[in-house]
């Protein structure tokens, strides 16, 4: 039997991090073709946010992110890598998360960025909820009617 961490649904949170607004949200996903209808829902839906960062991770398929123009400062970038390394600390696959941010006009430098946007992705992982998935293999077996017992 194989069990894994899922998104048990949608999942949004907010929060104020110096006057900008964070917005995170998430989907369970099987595909990454699903991961992006819901990451260009998202900049349909936030087209007037200054960053709309996303990250997904599909179980035994791609794992991809975007910082989505938001200024590098560390070698694994500041936004959508942050993201990706909460859903691996967290054990969550088969999850497609966009953090939008609305810019509040105070910079946050690249460790502020980093701890920004792993909130707003854990914060969204909290509010969905995790479920563990387990795949069964079932059988068909044909016995006589004497072997029943």
């Amino acid at each position: 039997m194989e069990e894994y961490l899922v998104p048990t649904a949608f999942g949004q949170a907010e929060f104020i991090e110096k006057k900008s607004r964070f917005i995170g949200h998430i989907w369970p996903t099987e595909s990454e073709a699903e991961a992006l209808a819901h990451i260009e829902e998202m900049r349909k839906l936030h087209y007037d946010a200054t960053h709309n960062v996303w990250a997904y991770i599909i179980k035994d398929g791609p794992v991809r992110f975007s910082d989505d123009g938001e200024p590098g400062g560390t070698a694994q970038g500041t936004a959508g890598q942050p993201m990706l390394n909460v859903f691996q600390r967290e054990g969550v696959v088969n999850a497609v998360c966009v953090v939008t941010r609305y810019f509040g006009g105070v910079l946050l430098g690249a460790g502020g960025l980093v701890r920004a946007y792993a909130k707003g992705a854990k914060i969204a992982v909290d509010a969905a909820g995790k479920s563990m998935k387990r795949v069964w293999t079932s059988l068909y077996l044909p016995v006589p009617y004497s072997w029943y017992e």
